[in-house]
């Protein structure tokens, strides 16, 4: 595996009949790195994702996940990344304590791995008097951390989250960027989709999808600067300006 780099796209392109969803985009993400990957609807961040994590085929292109060939190693990539979609995505009728043994057992850990994973995990987002409880009864905060933490519990090399604070109020938000931070530190590359231009800040480097195309990448301060405005806001209604498809 490249040791500098995470993600390596080289004219990565996804065609549906005459309809061209990702056109032709090439970017590299650093190991350890925050990366918002950014876009209006229909921009084409979604189906750029499915064929990062292995679930969609490109049209063509190239690109390698954590070292593994996106057309030759699809298994082995699903081992070494994490997903958490926009949609909620455990198992509410299970407890606490269920889920995290039910996704620890699916992405492979051990008995003894997912008994210490579990209680750290319980531990850490202070689930201790909820760990027994049906998932359905917490609330959407608590929901999307907790599946944000089974999302990364094997330690995977990268973790995808498609727009994973939708919903949440600002508070809850900024504590799940916490877990994002601290997860960025022990060496896992977050790949982020969000609509919360506030939250482009928080990352190392924002791209910025248009009509399938990489219009822009860089870190939030220089596309900033670059833009001459205030605001990641203020470069996203800029660069979202030209447009030509909407969802």
């Amino acid at each position: 595996m490249n040791s500098e780099h995470a993600i390596i796209t080289d004219q990565l392109t996804k065609s549906f009949g005459s309809f061209t969803a990702v056109d032709h985009i090439s970017f590299e993400v650093k190991r350890g790195e925050i990366f918002g990957f950014l876009g209006a609807n229909g921009a084409g961040k979604t189906t750029a994702m499915r064929m990062l994590c292995g679930l969609s085929k490109p049209t063509s292109g190239s690109a390698t996940i954590a070292g593994f060939d996106i057309y030759k190693d699809t298994e082995k990539i699903k081992t070494k990344i994490g997903y958490m979609s926009q949609k909620f995505s455990l198992y509410e009728d299970l407890t606490v304590k269920e889920n995290i043994r039910f996704f620890g057992g699916i992405y492979g850990l051990s008995n003894k791995a997912l008994k210490l994973q579990t209680n750290k995990l319980i531990d850490t987002l202070g689930l201790e008097s909820q760990s027994g409880k049906l998932v359905a009864s917490l609330p959407l905060g608590w929901k999307q951390k907790l599946a944000f933490s089974v999302a990364v519990i094997h330690e995977p090399s990268i973790v995808f989250l498609d727009e994973p604070t939708g919903g949440v109020d600002p508070i809850t938000r900024r504590q799940f960027w916490d877990l994002i931070y601290e997860a960025a530190q022990r060496g896992i590359t977050i790949f982020v989709t969000t609509h919360y231009m506030d939250e482009a800040e928080y990352c190392d480097r924002v791209s910025m999808m248009v009509d399938g195309k990489i219009a822009a990448l860089d870190s939030p301060e220089k596309l900033k600067l670059k833009y001459n405005v205030e605001s990641m806001d203020d470069v996203f209604y800029h660069l979202a300006r030209a447009a030509k498809r909407g969802e």
